[in-house]
């Protein structure tokens, strides 16, 4: 480890994981060989499979599973809110209490292009390849190639 990266001592790595600086690791596990850019943050209560790449300057908010083999292009955003909201009824600061986690999972060997957001409550699919700059607002089927804001279908990868 080095000055520049920030990995809390409740964190699980595998392997071989390999780290590049000013990266913010924490209450998350990271599966072997998996590879992590820079500028990248991983929350509490998420997951990352084995021999995956994420790509820098990506946040993975609580609630994100990411299978095994999975690309993450870079500037991804995952969401885990579908109605965020500063504060709580009273007008205070919101707590943990005042929210639920909604999930995301991403299927193995599904691939997400760079600058995409992925919004929580969403499957993608093993295999899928999602187009940079999309907006996944609804499950992306396996094998399928997406992209657009909303993400649409275009194909599905031949076997």
């Amino acid at each position: 480890m080095n000055e520049f990266v920030c990995i809390a001592p409740d964190v699980k790595l595998g392997k071989d994981v390999r780290l590049s600086k000013f990266i913010n690791l924490y209450g998350c596990e990271v599966g072997d060989s998996t590879k992590i850019g820079a500028f990248v943050e991983i929350q509490k209560n998420a997951k990352i499979g084995k021999n995956c790449k994420i790509s820098s300057h990506t946040f993975v908010c609580e609630g994100v599973v990411i299978e095994d083999e999975v690309f993450i292009g870079h500037n991804v955003a995952f969401i885990n809110d579908s109605y965020p909201r500063a504060t709580a009824a009273d007008g205070q600061l919101q707590t943990e209490q005042d929210w639920k986690v909604e999930q995301t999972l991403v299927k193995k060997r599904a691939s997400i292009g760079s600058g995409s957001t992925i919004l929580s409550k969403v499957t993608i699919g093993e295999n899928a390849l999602v187009g940079a700059g999309s907006v996944v607002t609804k499950d992306v089927p396996a094998n399928a190639v997406v992209a657009g804001n909303p993400a649409r279908i275009l194909r599905y990868i031949e076997k």
